[in-house]
């Protein structure tokens, strides 16, 4: 891993770009977008850029996709016969079952994809809020296939170590999209669903800050998220249906004036969220 090209060079794609560049990787950036490419320049957190993905094949050794799921495979096909021999491929996807199995399944011998999942990111979107410091302390995932090679995994691990990250961790493809389904896409799911509750506009002045914690991931990209709730369907609808249970659990204990079970209920989340405090704390 010398010259490391970003594929997409959005929030997430520009932020890569300015932490590898900062620990002196040659970085090279394709992007859809010519104005991008030339405020990645400005920055100078590419070595150089284009919109034509040929233009920068030839000279990197690695590839960081930080593309939209949907857009990865077709990119694949279209250029991995441009792609030098015995490269490696990341994605930074947030659901891997429908993302891994069909880009191996057509990708050349040679060429090798471990999938990652960096558990960080912010509600905004473009190269204007990317932040290298979004990796210092967050976990890292790595999701391998038994087509992966073990120096290649040990790698990628020393290279997310030199990335700051805490916790690294290696998940299976149905591991990982079972836990992504309920820490991250349910909670999206609840902070959308809050906001939509009814007009609550007029309430802007009364907030606290219980409502802007819960509701921070409300602020969503609607074009990332449907792809990702629709990629990881089935496992959502569960965790959703799960949940739904819970909350018609709690409805019912307080229509029943159970204070028992209520209270019983708020020292049971208390314990599981203190559990989290204390990873909080090993991470820091």
């Amino acid at each position: 891993m010398t010259n490391i090209a970003i594929i997409g060079l959005g929030l997430m794609g520009a932020s890569f770009a300015k932490k590898l560049t900062h620990l002196n990787y040659n970085v090279y950036g394709i992007d859809v977008s010519k104005q991008t490419i030339d405020k990645a320049k400005e920055l100078n957190i590419i070595v150089d850029g284009s919109t034509n993905p040929l233009d920068v094949i030839s000279k990197c050794d690695t590839f960081i996709f930080c593309l939209y799921p949907t857009k990865i495979l077709p990119w694949i096909e279209v250029y991995q016969n441009d792609i030098p021999k015995n490269s490696l491929l990341m994605d930074i996807s947030g659901v891997k079952t429908n993302i891994v199995k069909p880009i191996q399944d057509v990708l050349r011998e040679d060429l090798e994809l471990l999938s990652i999942h960096p558990m960080c990111g912010r509600e905004s979107r473009g190269i204007e809020f990317s932040d290298e410091t979004i990796f210092k302390g967050s976990n890292f995932i790595l999701v391998p296939t038994q087509k992966n090679k073990k120096e290649t995994i040990e790698a990628v691990k020393d290279l997310a170590t030199k990335m700051e990250f805490g916790r690294i961790c290696t998940l299976s493809i149905e591991k990982h999209d079972k836990m992504i389904g309920f820490l991250s896409q349910l909670t999206h799911v609840i902070a959308v669903s809050l906001m939509n509750t009814h007009d609550n506009a007029h309430l802007v002045e009364y907030t606290g800050d219980s409502f802007r914690d819960l509701t921070r991931i409300a602020k969503i990209n609607e074009d990332l998220w449907t792809e990702l709730f629709i990629m990881n369907k089935d496992i959502l609808l569960d965790e959703i249906n799960q949940f739904i249970d819970s909350i018609s659990h709690f409805r019912d204990s307080l229509e029943q004036e159970d204070t028992q079970e209520m209270k019983r209920l708020f020292i049971q989340s208390t314990k599981s969220r203190d559990k989290f405090n204390k990873t909080d704390a090993k991470k820091r």
